[in-house]
């Protein structure tokens, strides 16, 4: 399989692994998200895009070569505990219950700190920790119904230290994803459901290369181990096995996929 902006894998995948399953994905309409959608869906799983800019699904059925059957796509503010809440029972509506959630939605603007405004403050944190917070909140009573649940947090390369590119409140934001995820993962593991972060260090998606230039981004990897910056399928990729029954023993985890810029 060829890639499409780097956000297909390169080859096959298990066409049925995640058949049956429901999932979400928070930020789906691009980079790491987008890629999200099509490693789940690919797999067999019903997804729906939660974004502000929903997708036409059978544009996006036929960009991403998965049925447009598996795919939905509502317009939402992650922020708003009324849109999420809104969004939440549609799905739920129309399935019998929710077995995944993917939180990728996120913004990293590099603003540098004595310039930062408090509502710039306020909407970063918001979107990376409040929304995961509202989404997991209403996604966890579906889960434990059902008995069985994954969700997977984007957190960073800059949960873990400070972010190349974004600013200090995106260097704070995920962080705490990070608490978040270690907290519902000790709470919820008895009901089935496993909770794990991913800390993708610098992918090649739209928002980097909002931030970065090509040239800078280049400069950057080179000194990597792997000396070149990630591609959206590969993050993807791990999500969609800490989404599936081969990861039902990984708990709690914030799991590294940066090409060993941080190797700790």
């Amino acid at each position: 399989m060829s890639t499409v902006d780097g956000l297909r894998a390169p080859t096959s995948t298990d066409s049925r692994e995640l058949a049956g399953r429901v999932a979400i994905v928070t930020g789906g309409a691009s980079g790491m998200g987008l890629a999200t959608v099509h490693a789940l869906a690919s797999r067999g799983a019903t997804v729906t895009v939660f974004d502000p800019a929903a997708r036409d699904v059978e544009e996006l059925a036929a960009t991403l070569s998965v049925p447009a059957e598996r795919l939905q796509s509502i317009a939402v503010d992650v922020t708003d505990a009324d849109r999420v809440g809104r969004a939440f029972d549609a799905v739920l509506a129309g399935h019998t219950g929710l077995d995944i959630l993917v939180n990728a939605a996120g913004i990293a603007p590099p603003t540098p700190f004595e310039d930062i405004t408090e509502a710039e403050w306020n909407r970063v944190l918001a979107v990376s920790v409040h929304g995961t917070f509202l989404c997991c909140q209403r996604a966890l009573p579906a889960m434990r119904t059902g008995g069985w649940g994954r969700i997977v947090n984007f957190s960073s390369t800059a949960g873990k230290t400070i972010s190349t590119a974004g600013g200090a409140h995106y260097t704070t934001a995920k962080h705490g994803v990070l608490g978040l995820t270690r907290h519902l993962a000790k709470n919820y593991g008895p009901d089935g459901i496993t909770v794990n972060a991913v800390c993708p260090g610098l992918i090649d998606t739209p928002m980097v290369r909002g931030l970065l230039s090509a040239a800078a981004l280049d400069e950057a990897t080179r000194s990597f181990p792997v000396p070149r910056a990630g591609l959206p399928w590969e993050v993807a990729e791990l999500v969609a096995f800490l989404a599936s029954d081969r990861a039902a023993y990984i708990t709690g985890a914030a799991i590294d996929i940066n090409g060993g810029d941080l190797i700790v």
